[in-house]
């Protein structure tokens, strides 16, 4: 049975104050809108809508949490490079998603995801750089990768591999494809040791880590998540 099988939503959070106090470890999933984000989510999941799946750019405007065990949970994030979305939503997820990054207890690891055909988009880059500066892990999961030949698939996970060297050490990247559910033994394997789920069988994962080249993580602000935004401690 797939590791996450039993994933049920939880609860739809807007203000800090709202966050699940029985939470002790939970992976957050961050990723441009229309990476693959929900898709990927279902699948770890082996649900069909568990995460919705949207055509509309930010249409998840609140962390949305997922019960995975007692305690534990997945947190979807809302799509950023959300550019049809109103200014004051935008503004309203800056200030719940960068406190929420920067200084939940609970969190243990950050998913981000990227389209294998489009990665390391600007705002791909500030996040990882952002987040790295946190000291959590990082785990690329590089979605559609059977839209790509075996070729372009190790150019990309090259490529990947070494911006985030230039990022940190503490980042794993992998191909993942929710068609043709690929990669999810592997990515099971990673989550599942952050959250301290161990599957039936011993897997090992399939993953690239990238070795640092520099003494720690370089820092760097998102768009609109500064430290200014980050000090704050809700909306």
């Amino acid at each position: 049975m797939p590791l996450f099988q039993k994933a049920v939503f939880s609860t739809t959070v807007a203000d800090l104050r709202d966050l699940p106090t029985d939470s002790r470890c939970e992976v957050a999933f961050a990723g441009r809108s229309n990476a693959g984000k929900s898709s990927a989510i279902n699948t770890l999941a082996n649900h069909t809508r568990l995460a919705f799946v949207s055509k509309t750019p930010g249409r998840t405007q609140h962390l949305n949490y997922f019960l995975l065990d007692e305690g534990k949970y997945f947190v979807d994030l809302p799509g950023y490079g959300f550019a049809k979305a109103p200014e004051e939503i935008r503004s309203q997820w800056e200030g719940l998603l960068a406190p929420y990054l920067r200084y939940r207890e609970a969190l243990c690891g950050l998913v981000l995801i990227m389209d294998s055909r489009h990665p390391l988009t600007e705002l791909d880059l500030q996040m990882l750089g952002w987040f790295a500066a946190t000291g959590k892990p990082i785990h690329v999961l590089l979605t559609k990768a059977d839209k790509l030949n075996r070729q372009q698939q190790a150019l990309t996970v090259r490529e990947v591999q070494t911006a985030l060297t230039e990022i940190g050490s503490n980042c794993t990247l992998q191909l993942f494809s929710s068609l043709k559910k690929s990669g999810v033994q592997e990515a099971e394997a990673v989550l599942g040791a952050w959250l301290g789920l161990a599957s039936k069988e011993e897997r090992s994962p399939n993953t690239t880590t990238a070795s640092a080249k520099t003494a720690g993580p370089k820092k760097r602000s998102a768009i609109g998540w500064s430290a200014r935004r980050s000090g704050s401690t809700g909306n």
